[in-house]
């Protein structure tokens, strides 16, 4: 590889492209299993590696534990892609317990949120990933994302879990800072594959070393997101660079004042087709500016 190529790290496990998959309601907000089955397929077949279900875009703080459970299930059965369960709350033996259960659902992983709310120190926060790992075998993934818990995971505390916890394999980077990933790539590199967790940040992030994405746009950029990616493994930084400024205005729309990332993603899906229904509360129906707004997105990324 000359000196002017990137730097090419590839995933291990479960593909580059994994959508943090939105969770269907029917009208009268019940979990709409039937759905959720026909999006997963739907994804499957749109350029997604992988899905990570139950998890903060899946509206997990709604779902009962049999909802999650079910939900889980459904999905894996419905497809062969690989399926990561969000087990992580802010009660480490609620974490716990619903990752006991991951593996007998069919799980192929979990993704265990840092635990939010409490804003934990340190010594906590490692604590409760090491013992969420080790309730089971499954590869576990670390997602930080100090915007939404109050608390971002300190980088001593990764690069220890990464290089001492077998099973703690990936890592979603929700933090917003290329150059502290850079360096989390540089000293434990070899032990996690690193995901962009902001779909925004995924190509500043494949440059320091990340292997792919665990998106929201991806609902229905998949197709775009695995060009980007090849683009740029291939070498072909100016191909990646133009691909990522056409998917643009789907990381605009995703998240704004009015209409944060289920919402948006369930109007986008609306115009392509596939009902998921709306949100549960506190998260309301999206507005119909939304609506608009999706449908211009996707002529603008169709065209």
């Amino acid at each position: 590889m000359s000196a002017a190529e990137p730097a090419i790290r590839r995933p291990r496990r479960w593909g580059a492209v994994l959508t943090a998959m939105v969770t269907p309601f029917d009208a009268q907000g019940r979990l709409d299993l039937d759905a959720a089955r026909r999006l997963a397929r739907w994804l499957a077949s749109h350029g997604n590696d992988g899905l990570v279900v139950a998890a903060t875009t899946g509206e997990t703080s709604t779902l009962s534990d049999e909802e999650r459970c079910d939900l889980v299930r459904a999905v894996s059965e419905a497809v062969t892609l690989p399926v990561i369960a969000g087990t992580g709350s802010n009660d480490t033996r609620h974490s716990i317990e619903l990752t006991r259960q991951a593996r007998s659902l069919g799980a192929a992983g979990v993704i265990v949120v840092a635990p939010y709310y409490s804003r934990p120190p340190q010594a906590g926060i490692e604590a409760h990933f090491r013992a969420v790992a080790a309730a089971t075998d499954l590869p576990v993934m670390i997602y930080d994302v100090p915007l939404r818990t109050g608390r971002r995971v300190a980088q001593e505390v990764l690069l220890r879990l990464f290089r001492e916890v077998p099973n703690i394999v990936a890592f979603k980077d929700a933090t917003g800072d290329p150059p502290a990933a850079a360096a989390l790539v540089a000293q434990a590199g070899e032990h996690f594959d690193l995901y962009s967790g902001d779909d925004a940040y995924a190509l500043p992030l494949l440059s320091v070393g990340a292997v792919g994405v665990v998106g929201t746009s991806t609902h229905w950029t998949g197709p775009q997101f695995q060009e980007m990616i090849a683009a740029f493994q291939r070498g072909e930084v100016n191909l990646a660079r133009d691909i990522n400024a056409r998917l643009v205005d789907s990381f605009t729309f995703i998240n704004s004042d009015t209409s944060v990332f289920p919402m948006s993603i369930k109007a986008m899906l609306r115009t392509l087709g596939q009902e998921a229904g709306e949100c549960r509360l506190p998260l309301p129906p999206a507005p119909p500016e939304v609506e608009r707004a999706a449908r211009v997105v996707w002529a603008r990324l169709a065209d």
